[in-house]
């Protein structure tokens, strides 16, 4: 990673991160405020907010590797390796001064991640987390149906010699059957992003809940269906100090659905 500090201009610019160009989106002048994006999403997902903060925060909108128009990493990467993208990112863009975070669904699980190790928890002030990732889910029956007829078409596989075993296990993916077990998110993916993919729905961060004292803002849809109130709850019960705030009539996009409530409990809180 480079140590040199990025000056980033208004509008779209590149951030080399290592052999990786990171796209940025830069609006308004003052203290420095990251937006973080959701799974599949990218940097204008979450653009609009820009009209409730850039009048006193410098505002980023990073496309992650592998979303929006920054290309993939080398290899599948897990929580971790974003998590250590974003620290590498903020000492390019903010060395000398926490930046604030305003994190969706995927970017929130990186936010965990982050604030539960004191080393990296001290590069952010305020936070707020909406539709966040990174609970263990209440899954329903039809689940562990999918798992477990998974698991015994791959097991005759499993018992040829690795050659063999990498050829039939690539032809078992492309099947009907097996695309039918997967998810849409998945089923749309290529290359290195099936492997990261796996590997960060996979890892639950309940267990980080206690070591994190950071305070932090849950700004919820109430009606998020892909992470569910409850979740939230359980962030807000899990952590020290995180308050949760529901929002009426709002899904997982709660800043698209009810926009203006949004801006306004986002505003108050990141200027408050």
């Amino acid at each position: 990673m480079l140590e040199n500090s990025a000056v980033i201009p208004q509008g779209s610019s590149s951030v080399q991160l290592g052999e990786i160009p990171v796209r940025v989106i830069k609006k308004g002048e003052g203290k420095p405020l990251f937006f973080l994006h959701g799974w599949g999403c990218s940097a204008e997902t979450m653009i609009s907010l820009a009209s409730a903060a850039e009048q006193t925060h410098s505002c980023y909108f990073i496309d992650f590797p592998g979303f929006g128009k920054t290309p993939a990493p080398p290899v599948g990467w897990d929580v971790g390796d974003y998590a250590n993208f974003t620290i590498e990112l903020k000492k390019r863009i903010s060395p000398g001064q926490p930046v604030s975070v305003v994190a969706h669904s995927f970017g929130g699980r990186v936010m965990l991640k982050l604030l539960s190790e004191p080393a990296t928890a001290s590069s952010f002030s305020k936070v707020v987390i909406t539709g966040g990732a990174g609970m263990k889910p209440k899954r329903p029956l039809k689940y562990y149906y999918r798992v477990s007829l998974a698991k015994i078409l791959k097991a005759p596989f499993m018992l040829l010699p690795a050659s063999m075993r990498e050829r039939g296990l690539a032809r078992l993916r492309k099947t009907s059957v097996w695309k039918s077990l997967g998810s849409s998110d998945y089923a749309q993916l290529e290359g290195v992003m099936r492997e990261v993919f796996v590997k960060t729905v996979r890892e639950y961060l309940d267990h980080t809940l206690p070591e994190i004292d950071h305070d932090v803002l849950l700004l919820w849809g109430e009606k998020d269906d892909a992470a569910p109130l409850y979740q939230a709850q359980r962030m807000e019960k899990g952590m020290k100090n995180a308050a949760l705030v529901t929002i009426p009539n709002a899904g997982h996009y709660a800043f698209l659905d009810q926009p203006v409530r949004f801006k306004t409990i986002m505003k108050a809180y990141l200027e408050g």
